[in-house]
């Protein structure tokens, strides 16, 4: 996978098995499956890795979406001072705003950043039958 509209795709497909309801949080997973791609394309060459994952959220019927982007760039990402006179600067913050959770984890080819949103009105993961 290459840009941020593949990314874009694969979840929306990934949102639909996740969050059959739809959700609150789908839209945010999407920002922020975009601005991690387009965080790691900018600042590192390319995209490394990608995962997402569903996890149980803290009630019954919500959904926490782990979105994981891996890239080769040993720098970890920090924000800048916004400054609408200066272009850019606003990816991390557009990444941090809507998520319950960020990590950073810094490893020898890179790191990976993963960010976790609330999705509190999808149907929760339904246990095997």
């Amino acid at each position: 996978m290459q840009t941020a509209e593949q990314a874009r795709d694969i979840a929306r497909g990934f949102l639909l098995v996740a969050l059959p309801g739809g959700g609150s949080g789908a839209e945010a997973v999407l920002l922020v499956v975009s601005e991690l791609f387009a965080n790691a394309g900018q600042h590192a060459s390319a995209v490394t890795g990608f995962r997402l994952e569903a996890r149980p959220g803290a009630v019954a019927v919500a959904v926490a979406v782990a979105v994981a982007v891996g890239d080769a760039s040993t720098l970890p990402p920090r924000p800048r001072p916004l400054d609408p006179r200066t272009p850019g600067g606003f990816g991390w913050n557009l990444v941090r705003e809507p998520s319950a959770e960020v990590q950073v984890k810094m490893h020898a080819a890179g790191k990976t950043v993963t960010a976790t949103v609330r999705c509190p009105t999808g149907i929760g993961p339904q246990p095997p039958a």
